[in-house]
């Protein structure tokens, strides 16, 4: 059973009650993670930190299960998530990749060829995610000495050569502030057209700019509903500020605890919360890997942290103790209830204009098929309803829909 009292539960073993589960395409997309190992904030990995036979079949869990595309994370001294995606694509037909890269580590006429490259590995199922590192300790590990503000700057002429480069087919110069080459043309262009998409995240006013003038995909962690719609808005500006006429998508990142019934799915949740607390008070890496103690340095952490000190739950299932017990690291508020519960939680949040769900459970493969099988389709068939209400909604005349 799923619910057991190990934290590394396996599956649901009952259909979900409400909705109909049939599955069509939808203007809402699932995003799941792209694991190198089975290692999490609940329990240490059992393997290399790049155990291949685990990775794929992670990833062919979420190809199986209905989500859209898989998250390859970047740490300074993780695995190289680009190999890694591209022994996943040429492996899977389906599942899109999200890359994520930071502008550091890499010269961006060299990045901007490697993403070409797997872009014609994935035939077209790639988006980049440009990180720009919120914390000055996690950058040096890797020679980064720039102020945040500078990296900000040096993440947005990034993105903007990159963009260039998968569309230029004749040579070109480049003088920038942190940038500068001559005559360089690739000679490997994506699959995608005109170019894969950019991500993009953070929660600081620099965020906002470089993200709402480069990003079609801004991507934020798991909020309160009305400090959601507050970031919303100050992405829709930044974009409007860069003259933009069309904003980016919005993408939004919870850790969603399940079970047959609220009463389990709250047991578990404080079950998974007190494990973490436990691995934290013994410096396990997994779970402090950020920051060490203190105040966060990214402006996201900080805000997940005022959020947790200010109430546990918010909304219809919004949950933060899980953000506190790892001292605001990434994505780590809960959504905690039935699949039922959790399933109306995410559509409220794409009521307010979000059409990316990004979630990620604690056991890695087994909450990744559940919430495949028992939320995707809830989520899915009532965005469905809820188009198809608006269709015909506009299809009616002035004087029917006044009646």
């Amino acid at each position: 059973m799923f619910f057991g009292t190990p934290v590394r539960a396996r599956h649901i073993t009952r259909p979900a009650r409400s909705f109909q589960t049939e599955r069509s395409v939808m203007p809402v997309e699932f995003l799941g993670i792209a694991a190198t190992h089975d290692g999490s904030e609940t329990h240490p990995r059992s393997g290399a930190s790049f155990d291949k036979e685990y990775t794929l079949r992670l990833a062919r869990a979420h190809e199986d299960h209905g989500w859209d595309r898989v998250l390859f994370a970047y740490g300074s001294g993780s695995p190289d998530p680009a190999p890694a995606a591209a022994y996943i694509a040429s492996r899977l037909d389906r599942l899109g990749i999200l890359l994520a890269h930071r502008p550091n580590v890499s010269y961006p006429t060299f990045a901007a060829k490697t993403f070409a490259t797997l872009d014609r590995i994935s035939d077209g199922r790639l988006t980049v995610h440009f990180i720009t590192g919120g914390n000055d300790h996690e950058q040096r590990r890797e020679g980064d000495t720039l102020t945040k503000d500078e990296r900000y700057a040096r993440t947005r002429e990034y993105i903007e050569i990159v963009k260039r480069i998968w569309t230029s087919h004749e040579p070109f110069d480049h003088e920038g502030e942190h940038y500068r080459f001559h005559d360089f043309v690739s000679d490997v262009f994506p699959v995608r057209q005109p170019r894969p998409d950019v991500s993009f995240g953070g929660s600081s006013p620099a965020a906002y700019a470089a993200g709402g003038a480069e990003a079609d995909i801004y991507c934020l962690w798991g909020e309160p509903l009305e400090r959601t719609a507050e970031q919303i808005e100050a992405v829709k500006a930044a974009a409007r500020a860069a003259g933009r006429t069309t904003p980016p998508r919005i993408q939004v990142a919870f850790r969603p605890i399940i079970a047959p019934t609220e009463e389990l799915a709250w047991e578990k949740a404080y079950r998974t919360v007190d494990t973490i607390k436990a691995r934290r008070a013994q410096g396990e890496a997994t779970v402090v890997r950020h920051h060490r103690g203190g105040e966060p340095e990214n402006t996201g952490s900080r805000r997940l942290l005022s959020i947790a000190r200010s109430g546990e739950r918010f909304d219809r299932a919004l949950w933060t103790p899980t953000a506190a017990a790892t001292g605001g690291a990434g994505n780590s508020n809960a959504l905690v209830g039935t699949p039922e519960t959790v399933a109306r939680a995410l559509l409220d949040y794409y009521d307010l204009g979000v059409d990316i769900i990004s979630a990620r459970g604690y056991d890695l493969l087994g909450d990744a098929i559940d919430f495949g099988r028992y939320v995707i389709p809830l989520v899915r068939d009532e965005v469905a309803k809820r188009d198809a209400e608006r269709s015909a909604q506009g299809a009616r005349t002035p004087i029917e829909a006044g009646r």
